[in-house]
């Protein structure tokens, strides 16, 4: 949890830096917290609370990684977790090429595996276009994948699980959700049972496909559920 001081918290994933000793967040403009954020200047503090929640489970073999936006961020840590015998493909997508981050950083932290990258944007201006997860559907008619990790839209999200699950792969799916206290107290970020910041913020497929808010629903910050 990331606090700006004088205006809120953020939950975020920590952002991998080549700087040693060093930590770094990627942040999207949204809200009042993000804004305040992505306005800070040097010499500006920051607090910062965690980590908390669970990790991503690395399996063996040939892994397909989807991310958007943002969503990229905890997905180019678990690539540094990987080994050299990892064969890993990695879906980046964005709405436009302005927006498509992090491609270059992605080649370099797997040079040493069998990989390709793959940009989709959604207007067409930078890679493939459309959206990622018709070129997932793609890439399931040609290839056997082990596992599949995903983050980024919560409706990318949904149809990459139902996607796996219903072709019996792997998959998880690290989640967003409004979230206030990060310690499962406040209970802001629940899906159905299950608290994001306590449970999460990674679910299993299967698991998430038994849910009737994933893909569905989202809770504001009054708690109230909504469609999405």
């Amino acid at each position: 949890m990331v606090w700006i001081p004088g205006v809120n918290e953020l939950p975020m994933s920590v952002m991998i830096t080549q700087e040693k000793d060093k930590a770094a967040f990627t942040v999207r403009k949204r809200g009042e917290p993000s804004t305040a954020m992505y306005n800070l200047t040097v010499g500006d503090y920051i607090g910062v609370r965690g980590p908390y929640g669970n990790c991503f489970d690395i399996k063996d073999g040939k892994l397909l990684l989807i991310g958007g936006g943002t969503g990229l961020v905890p997905l180019l840590r678990l690539i540094t977790f990987c080994k050299p015998s990892h064969d890993i493909t990695l879906l980046m997508g964005a709405q436009t090429k302005e927006e498509m981050f992090f491609e270059g950083l992605a080649n370099k932290l797997l040079e040493k595996n069998k990989h390709q990258v793959i940009a989709v944007t959604e207007d067409g201006t930078y890679g493939k276009k459309g959206f990622v997860t018709d070129v997932l559907e793609e890439l399931l008619q040609k290839n056997r994948f082990d596992a599949i990790y995903t983050c980024g839209p919560e409706l990318m999200m949904y149809k990459t699980v139902k996607l796996a699950t219903s072709n019996q792969i792997f998959v998880q799916a690290s989640l967003e959700r409004m979230m206030k206290c990060g310690i499962g107290i406040c209970g802001s970020c629940c899906i159905n049972d299950d608290l994001v910041c306590r449970d999460g913020t990674i679910f299993d497929g299967n698991h998430l496909m038994q849910s009737t808010e994933f893909g569905q629903f989202y809770r504001t910050k009054s708690g109230i559920l909504e469609k999405i």
